[in-house]
């Protein structure tokens, strides 16, 4: 007979934009602005379609496709956009610091992001301490979301059998990578990036297991999810 007390997960992998600090929609912003500086005019629509959830290197990507490769000195000033839009209104999810302080199932944080944005993001908005050295980035394997092999070089780094690891990503590459690398993957539509579209329709389409709004659910007692933490 199965424990009732006994989470049914070894480990548990917070992305960091979108589910642990609302940044989405600043981010997108950032980008477009900076594009628009190196005269590569792209909407919201697109970028969010095209590039949300995905590394910097999809910018990239995305710009060679268009015949307007980007110079080096663009990564340099969209690190410097996106970190002056994130001093001026960078916030914590909510509820996602409650979340944290209560589990007691190991977790970490993986992104698309650098090291160096996770970083910031967390200290600005009090969420670093909870979360200490345990950040991946897409910098640390040759192919980013949705390919799994950030998730799986997670899974690896902490001990944790991907069967028996948590996803929680609001992104379809980010849902994507967690099903390819054989893990449970939840979406969440809380961000402000998610207020005029349906996000959960596209995340279930994706392929996530469960779909949530407000980091106050993620502790619900369902079968088959994370039990509470007992305080």
């Amino acid at each position: 007979m199965k424990d009732p007390h006994t989470p049914p997960y070894d480990l548990i992998i917070f992305d960091c934009d979108g589910v642990l600090v609302d940044s989405e929609i600043l981010a997108c912003e950032a980008v477009i602005d900076c594009l628009g500086r190196y005269g590569i005019d792209v909407d919201f629509d697109t970028v969010f379609d095209r590039l949300l959830g995905r590394s910097s290197r999809a910018i990239g990507d995305y710009c060679a496709l268009l015949g307007r490769p980007l110079s080096p000195d663009f990564y340099d000033d969209l690190r410097g956009s996106v970190r002056a839009a994130f001093a001026a209104a960078l916030k914590p999810m909510p509820g996602a610091a409650t979340v944290l302080e209560n589990l007691r199932t190991p977790y970490c944080v993986a992104s698309s992001s650098s090291l160096d944005r996770m970083d910031y993001s967390l200290r600005l908005t009090g969420l670093s301490a909870l979360v200490g050295e345990r950040l991946f980035s897409a910098e640390m394997v040759r192919h980013s979301k949705p390919a799994p092999d950030l998730f799986l070089h997670v899974a690896a780094a902490m001990g944790a059998a991907p069967g028996r690891t948590l996803v929680v990503e609001d992104s379809v590459s980010g849902v994507r990578a967690g099903t390819a690398a054989g893990m449970t993957a939840w979406g969440f539509v809380g961000g402000s990036h998610y207020a005029a579209r349906d996000g959960r329709a596209l995340l279930m389409a994706a392929g996530a297991d469960r779909v949530f709004d407000r980091m106050a659910d993620f502790h619900r007692h369902e079968e088959g999810q994370l039990d509470r933490a007992v305080r």
